[in-house]
C-alpha cells in the first residue's frame, strides 16, 4: 500500500507499550509501525514536538448530543468540534435527550440525518429500550446500532419512560436471543422514593437523596437478570464504591457484565463541591474522597472495565435553574473537551502512566463496542491519533470550551495534557463519519 504520511514521535503508546515510533499512514489506515528513525523516502513526515505523545485517539462510548429536538442543548458540530479539542476521535451518541428518541429505526434515520455533515469527529448510536419499543428490538439493532440503552428509574424526560423489573428481563431475553447489549442507567427507583426530599442548595442533602444503595440494588436487579436470561449487560456511570463486590463477584462468576465509571467520579469529591453550585449535580451524584479512591483502585484492577464522559449538557438556564436548589437544575455534566486530561492528571497524581488512560479510554472501549479498527496504534487500525502535550498545564475556563453551553463543573480546574493536534483517518482537517456496529 502507498503511503501518504508518516508521523515521527519520540513517545508513542503503542499495544506493547510506550516507546519511541514512525507510524506510516496509507488510506486512512496505519500501514506500518517501525522505530522513529525508519526511513521514509519520498513520504511527507509529521515530527512531533519533543513534548508531545502519539497515542490513540479516545473512544467516547457515552455521549449526550441531544440534536434533533433539544439542539439548544448540545448539536452535532459543537459536540463534535469538542470531542476533537479534546482528543477524542469517536463518540457514540446516546438515545436520550433527543427528539425524537432513538427506539426506532425510523428515529435512528432521524438522527442520522441530523448529523450529516456536520461531524468532526466519527460518530456511532445508542438504540433505546422503552416500554414501547420491546418486542422489535432487533429491527433496530439490524440498522447498525452498537446496543440499547434503559433506565430502571425515571430518566428525567417523559418520552424515554424506564422499565420496570418484568420489562428489564423482556429486554434482556429479546436482545440475548440476537446476542445484542443492553446498557443500563442503574438505579432502583424504590430506593430513591424512600428519599425523595426537597435537597435546596445544600449538595450533601441532594447527595442523600441518590444514596449508594439505590445503584447497588439496581445492579443486583441486572445481574439476576443476567442469570436468567443470558444476555451481555453493561452498567453505565458507576458512581458507587459499595456495588463494588459485587459486580466483582459477577465477574469471577462468569457473568459477560462490563461496568464504566466517569472523569467525574474521578476528579471530584463531595467535600470540594460548594453548595448552590449545580454545574456539579448529575445523576448517580459525586460522592466522598474515599469513595472516589475506592473507583480508581477498581479501575486499576479491572473491575471497572473503562472511563466515558457521560457528557450530558443542558442550556444555561436549566444547568442554573432554581438558583442554585439542585433539587430543580437539570442534573448532567458537560465534559466531553476536559475526559481525556481530567483523567490523565488525577492517573499520573496516582502513579498510572498513559499507557494506562489510553487502555481506559482507547483501547477497551473500542474492543467493547466493538470497534476494532480503532483504539490502538498497530498495522490495520484506522489512522485517528492524537499528539498529546502531557504535561502541558492548563486552566479549563469554561467560556473557551467547544461545547454549546458554556456552563461546566471543569471551570477553573487546574490540569495537565493538550491535545494539540488531531488526526481522523491520517488526515488532520477531515470531517468525521458515521459508524456503525460491525
Amino acid at each position: 500500500m502507498s503511503h501518504d504520511l508518516v508521523i515521527r514521535a519520540a513517545r508513542a503508546v503503542l499495544p506493547t507499550g510506550e516507546v519511541p515510533a514512525a507510524v506510516f499512514i496509507g488510506g486512512g489506515r496505519i500501514v506500518a509501525v517501525g522505530p522513529a528513525d525508519a526511513p521514509a523516502p519520498g513520504i511527507p513526515e509529521v515530527v512531533l514536538a519533543p513534548d508531545e505523545v502519539l497515542l490513540p485517539g479516545a473512544v467516547d462510548t457515552h455521549v449526550h448530543v441531544n440534536e434533533p429536538g433539544r439542539t439548544e442543548w448540545e448539536g452535532f458540530d459543537s459536540a463534535t468540534r469538542a470531542a476533537r479539542a479534546g482528543g477524542v476521535t469517536t463518540l457514540i451518541d446516546m438515545p436520550l435527550n433527543s427528539i425524537p428518541p432513538t427506539v426506532s429505526p425510523e428515529a435512528l434515520a432521524v438522527k442520522q440525518s441530523a448529523a450529516a455533515g456536520k461531524t468532526h469527529v466519527n460518530v456511532g448510536f445508542w438504540g433505546g429500550a422503552v416500554p414501547s419499543s420491546l418486542g422489535s428490538l432487533r429491527a433496530l439493532w439490524d440498522q447498525g446500532v452498537f446496543g440499547f440503552k434503559c433506565f430502571l428509574a425515571p430518566s428525567g424526560v417523559d418520552e424515554f419512560p424506564h422499565l420496570n423489573r418484568g420489562q428489564l428481563l423482556r429486554a434482556m431475553d429479546e436482545i440475548a436471543g440476537f446476542g445484542g447489549l443492553l446498557i443500563v442507567h442503574a438505579e432502583d427507583p424504590e430506593v430513591l422514593e424512600a428519599y425523595d426530599t426537597a435537597p435546596g442548595r445544600d449538595f450533601a442533602a441532594f447527595m442523600a437523596t441518590r444514596p449508594q444503595a439505590a445503584e447497588t440494588s439496581a445492579i443486583e436487579t441486572v445481574i439476576a437478570a443476567m442469570r436468567e436470561t443470558g444476555a451481555r449487560a453493561h452498567v453505565l456511570h458507576l458512581s458507587a464504591a459499595s456495588a463494588l463486590p459485587l459486580i466483582a463477584e459477577a465477574k469471577a462468576e462468569g457473568l459477560p457484565l462490563t461496568v464504566e465509571t466517569c472523569p467525574h467520579y474521578l476528579t471530584f469529591d463531595a467535600a470540594h463541591v460548594p453548595d448552590g453550585a449545580t454545574q456539579y449535580k448529575c445523576c448517580p451524584p459525586i460522592r466522598s474522597e474515599e469513595n472516589r479512591e475506592r473507583l480508581w483502585e477498581a479501575l486499576a484492577s479491572g473491575v471497572i472495565d473503562f472511563v466515558a464522559s457521560d457528557h450530558s449538557p443542558a442550556t444555561a438556564d436549566l444547568k442554573l435553574a432554581g438558583g442554585g436548589d439542585f433539587g430543580v437544575a437539570w442534573g448532567g455534566i458537560a465534559g466531553l473537551q476536559t475526559s481525556l486530561a481530567a483523567v490523565w492528571t488525577g492517573a499520573r497524581m496516582r502513579g498510572f502512566s498513559l499507557v494506562d488512560v489510553v487502555g481506559w479510554m482507547s483501547t477497551r472501549p473500542a474492543a467493547w463496542s466493538g470497534l476494532a479498527t480503532k483504539g490502538a496504534i498497530e498495522a490495520g487500525r484506522d489512522a485517528d491519533l492524537v499528539a498529546f502535550a502531557a504535561e502541558e498545564p492548563w486552566e479549563v475556563h469554561a467560556d473557551s470550551l467547544e461545547h454549546r453551553n458554556k456552563v461546566s463543573a471543569y471551570d477553573g480546574a487546574a490540569l495537565a495534557g493538550r491535545a494539540r493536534r488531531v488526526w481522523i483517518g491520517g488526515v488532520e482537517d477531515a470531517a468525521g463519519v458515521m459508524v456503525a456496529r460491525p
